[in-house]
């Protein structure tokens, strides 16, 4: 086994990239890594581990101090990979909040990690998938892109998305500015109904595909179908823009939103676990 770092994105693409489109989908946000923008990626952790053969046998990223992402080449269960992974982060000195991959591989890493700190569960996640749109029926209103007229309201609605989704909470200020440099990008939509109902957006591009993200109805709103209308529309955008395909991050343990997303054309192809690493959490569970 041989442990590689890479100092820049660049590099880590050269060498990963290929390995990860073969699961493109469930490699999104690994994807997003090798294809960043950014001039400066010389902080984030890059690395594979190569069997003795050379071959990638799992990969590794992270923006710290984000939780790392990991990905086991075809799925294939690699111990003494992850076992080299994890004992070279610690030698390395870097401290990670947790860790996020395909169910099994985030609870074996996180008891090879954590094991004498402790670990829980702190999201479950199903990775959906899109090809073809399903459904034709739309509620009342219509979709349209964000608007600074909207600037009023989105910033909450974003807060309340978060903590319902129980993920990292922005700052009010932060967020807006965040949000506003989406305005004329033709990312975030709203859906209106006389007035705003409904919020989704465009998230990262992997190299076929588009990520669907910032779903999110109010409570007073739900039930009419504000949220799948959205979302279909958005797909179709997305789909005539070019992307051969969708996918999103779903709750996996709220059964209404899986099948709405089901419902309009969505199929399940993995789970994905968030596992944070505590002291206070001996074992794994849910939290």
């Amino acid at each position: 086994m041989r442990f590689e770092k890479y100092d820049n994105a660049g590099a880590f693409a050269d060498s990963a990239l290929d390995i990860l489109l073969e699961d493109e989908v469930q490699n999104n946000l690994l994807v997003s890594f090798a294809k960043t923008d950014s001039a400066n990626t010389s902080s984030w952790f890059l690395a594979t581990v190569r069997d003795n053969d050379g071959s990638i046998v799992l990969t590794a990223a992270c923006t710290p101090p984000f939780n790392i992402v990991l990905y086991e080449t075809g799925n294939k269960p690699n111990d003494a990979a992850v076992k080299l992974l994890s004992d070279e982060l610690k030698n390395m000195g870097i401290l990670l909040p947790g860790v996020l991959a395909r169910q099994e591989l985030a609870v074996r890493f996180a008891s090879e990690y954590a094991k004498r700190t402790g670990y829980y569960r702190h999201t479950t996640m199903n990775i959906m998938r899109l090809d073809e749109i399903t459904v034709s029926e739309r509620s009342p209103g219509g979709c349209r892109p964000l608007r600074e007229d909207d600037f009023y309201f989105i910033p909450y609605w974003e807060r309340a998305f978060s903590e319902e989704c129980n993920i990292e909470v922005y700052e009010l200020k932060a967020r807006a500015e965040q949000l506003r440099q989406r305005l004329g990008q033709d990312t975030f939509y709203i859906w209106e109904d006389n007035h705003p109902v409904s919020q989704a957006a465009q998230g990262r591009r992997t190299e076929n595909g588009a990520v669907i993200s910032s779903v999110y109805t109010p409570p007073f709103y739900r039930n009419k179908g504000y949220a799948s209308s959205l979302v279909t529309e958005l797909s179709h955008m997305l789909l005539d823009r070019g992307a051969k395909f969708c996918c999103l991050f779903a709750d996996a343990n709220n059964p209404i939103s899986c099948g709405i997303y089901r419902k309009i054309g969505f199929y399940d192809l993995c789970i994905y676990d968030e596992i944070k690493f505590s002291k206070s959490a001996p074992l794994l569970y849910n939290r």
